[in-house]
C-alpha cells in the first residue's frame, strides 16, 4: 500500500482516539509495530484560533514518520485552513474526520453526521486536497444508518476529490460501538473504488486480523481499541501475518517496563498534574486481566502524584513478579 511517497506491506494503523491517541501513546504503538498512528481529532476551528489544548493534540514533535494529524469539521474554508496549518507544522498526512459517532461532534454535523450530506462531503474533500501538497486520508463508517448505508457512494466521490487513502469503521453512525462490525460494506467498498482501504472495527487479535483481510480484501488493518492498554497487538498480528505463528504475549517485566515508561512519557508531554490524570486510563487499561488488577486500580486511580504512581505501579508488578 502506498499513500503519497510512503509505502507499506500489510500495513497497521493506531486509529484516531479521542483522548488516547496524543504523542507518547502514538509512538509507543510505533515502537510496537504501528506503520501509521493518526492524531486525536483536531477541531479546525479551535486550531486556527490557536487553542492549547488542540495545538497539544496535534503535537508531533520528535515523532517517528510518518506523522498523521486528523482534522474534524463542518467548514470547507476553515478545515482546508487547519490542513494547510498543520502540514506547515510539519504534518505528513491529512486524515479527515467523518467517522465519529459521538453525540457532541455529531451535533455540530460534523465526524460521521456529515455521511448525510453528500455535496458537502464533495466540497470538503475537495477544498482540503487543494490545500495541501501532502496526501489526504478520510476516516468513515458504512453510513448514517443501517437503512442509509451509503458508504459505497461516499468511497466514490472520495476518490474522485483525489483522497489517496480510506479507512472504513464496519458500522453506521446509529449503530455507535453495539453489536459486532460488519465487513460485507467494506469489501463492497474495496470492490468499487481503486485507492487504498483500510479496514477497522472489532479486530481484536491476530487470526481475526487475516480473516478481515482475507473478506473484505482491504490494504490494510486499523487498530483503535484493543491496543488500549495492549500496544504489542501491532507486533503481534504483524508477526502472524508474515509468518502464519502466534506470538508469546509479553512477560510480565515487559509489561512493567512499557508502562512505567508510558507513565513517565506523560508527565513529561502533559507536565505532572496533568500527566497524572492521563496516567490513570491508560493504567487501569494495562492492569486489567492481571492478579489483584482490581485492587491495584482502585488504589492507584486515587493517587494525586507521579511520584506516588511509579512507586504503587512498580510495588504492583514487583508482586506480580514474586508470585509468576
Amino acid at each position: 500500500m502506498q499513500i503519497g511517497k510512503h509505502k507499506f506491506e500489510n500495513p497497521l494503523i493506531l486509529a484516531p482516539m479521542a483522548g488516547v491517541t496524543d504523542r507518547p501513546f502514538r509512538q509507543l504503538c510505533k515502537q510496537l509495530g504501528a506503520d501509521i498512528a493518526v492524531s486525536e481529532m483536531v477541531g479546525a476551528d479551535s486550531f486556527i484560533h490557536g487553542s492549547e489544548k488542540t495545538a497539544r493534540r496535534a503535537n508531533h514533535e520528535g515523532e517517528t514518520s510518518p506523522c498523521s494529524v486528523q482534522i474534524v469539521g463542518t467548514c470547507p474554508d476553515k478545515l482546508a485552513l487547519a490542513a494547510k496549518m498543520n502540514a506547515d507544522q510539519g504534518a505528513e498526512i491529512i486524515d479527515i474526520n467523518m467517522g465519529c459517532p459521538a453525540k457532541k461532534i455529531c451535533h455540530t454535523l460534523a465526524g460521521s453526521a456529515l455521511l448525510k450530506d453528500e455535496p458537502l462531503v464533495e466540497r470538503i474533500l475537495t477544498s482540503v486536497v487543494k490545500a495541501v501538497s501532502i496526501p489526504v486520508t478520510l476516516k468513515i463508517r458504512t453510513g448514517w444508518s443501517p437503512e442509509q448505508r451509503n458508504g459505497v457512494k461516499i468511497a466514490q466521490l472520495a476518490e474522485q476529490c483525489g483522497i489517496q487513502a480510506l479507512a472504513v469503521h464496519g458500522r453506521t453512525r446509529q449503530c455507535m460501538f453495539k453489536g459486532e462490525a460488519e465487513y460485507e460494506t467494506i469489501r463492497a467498498i474495496k470492490a468499487a473504488v481503486s485507492i487504498p482501504v483500510i479496514a477497522n472495527g472489532d479486530i481484536t487479535a491476530p487470526e481475526k486480523a487475516l480473516m478481515v483481510l482475507q473478506m473484505t480484501g482491504a490494504d490494510g488493518i486499523m487498530i483503535g481499541r484493543s491496543a488500549q492498554g495492549y500496544p504489542w497487538i501491532f507486533r503481534e498480528i504483524k508477526h502472524f501475518l508474515q509468518t502464519g505463528s502466534l506470538m508469546l504475549p509479553p512477560s510480565t517485566a515487559e509489561i512493567r517496563a512499557v508502562l512505567v515508561g508510558h507513565m513517565e512519557n506523560l508527565y513529561q508531554f502533559y507536565g505532572k498534574e496533568r500527566g497524572v490524570l492521563m496516567a490513570r486510563k491508560h493504567v487501569s487499561w494495562y492492569s486489567k486481566g492481571q492478579r489483584g488488577g482490581a485492587n491495584f486500580r482502585h488504589t492507584f486511580n486515587n493517587l494525586d502524584t507521579a511520584d506516588a504512581q511509579l512507586k504503587t505501579a512498580n510495588e504492583f508488578f514487583d508482586h506480580l513478579m514474586e508470585c509468576a
